[in-house]
């Protein structure tokens, strides 16, 4: 009996690891491909039919895709900062269980989770705060998540009140503490939102699309956009566009690919140790 539940055992580990590996093949695989042809002067199946670095070299060769791709480095690195800070600002006053009006600041944040406004009522507020094809209707409209704010919120709450107190003898002010003390022993949480942050913010296109009409502040998702259904014709103001594009479209549709999603692929790693502490301890003190 014994025997025949090792031998099932191992019949079932056998079918997940081949499971595991089929899948993660699967998942993997269009990845490879598009790595693969973005070095292809001609389409092919699976390996290129010839090597060329021709569509990175038109890429980087142009002013529009450089310009786009400085806009959303910039929108990522400032707006994750903002996102940050209000949401660690708001998180950590809503942390005090004895602060006036603390629960109906909570209903409000938990409502905005379930209930959306919907586009036109942003669209109109953004318009009235005068951010309409300004870089910062693409940080300031989403700089706050409901749902990281009560999760950092849950975590500030669990920092022991003795190092607080031990702090305010000595005579730190709250932002004293919430810099000083709060923040450092937060920073597997702050750098996982941080990651979730920066990834939403540089994949970000409908906001850009709906508030950015000048193509000199577009980022690269949207000029990405432009390139994959735009397949011939004008790239910004580049005269060469249509040339190049007629020569491997194919290959250039998959090096803008390649570049617009490698800055996260290469901060990933960095912030893997923290990112995932800091879920762990969300999810157990959430």
């Amino acid at each position: 009996m014994v025997e025949d539940r090792s031998l099932l055992s191992r019949v079932f580990d056998i079918f997940n690891y081949c499971f595991l590996v089929i899948f993660s093949l699967a998942t993997f695989l269009p990845f490879v491909y598009v790595f693969i042809h973005s070095f292809s002067a001609k389409s092919g199946m699976l390996w290129p039919a010839s090597f060329s670095l021709d569509a990175y070299r038109f890429i980087f060769s142009t002013n529009t895709f450089i310009r786009s791709l400085g806009v959303s480095v910039y929108i990522t690195i400032f707006g994750t900062a903002i996102s940050l800070i209000l949401t660690s600002l708001m998180a950590y006053a809503l942390s005090y269980k004895h602060l006036k009006g603390r629960s109906l600041v909570l209903i409000m944040i938990i409502f905005t989770m379930l209930f959306h406004g919907g586009i036109v009522p942003i669209y109109f507020t953004v318009k009235t705060l005068g951010m309409i094809n300004t870089l910062w209707a693409l940080m300031l409209p989403n700089a706050i998540s409901a749902f990281y704010l009560i999760i950092l919120k849950s975590f500030f709450q669990n920092i022991p009140d003795e190092l607080k107190d031990s702090a305010k003898v000595d005579g730190a002010h709250e932002l004293t503490l919430l810099f000083r003390i709060v923040i450092p022993l937060s920073l597997p949480a702050i750098a996982a939102f941080g990651l979730f942050y920066s990834v939403g913010i540089w994949n970000q296109y409908f906001n850009a699309v709906m508030f950015i009409q000048d193509n000199t502040k577009w980022p690269v998702q949207v000029l990405l956009r432009q390139i994959v259904i735009l397949s011939s014709g004008g790239l910004g103001n580049d005269k060469d566009y249509s040339d190049e594009l007629a020569m491997s479209a194919q290959g250039i549709k998959m090096a803008v690919i390649i570049i617009s999603t490698l800055p996260i692929i290469i901060v990933y790693p960095f912030l893997q140790k923290h990112f995932a502490k800091g879920v762990l301890l969300g999810s157990v003190k959430g």
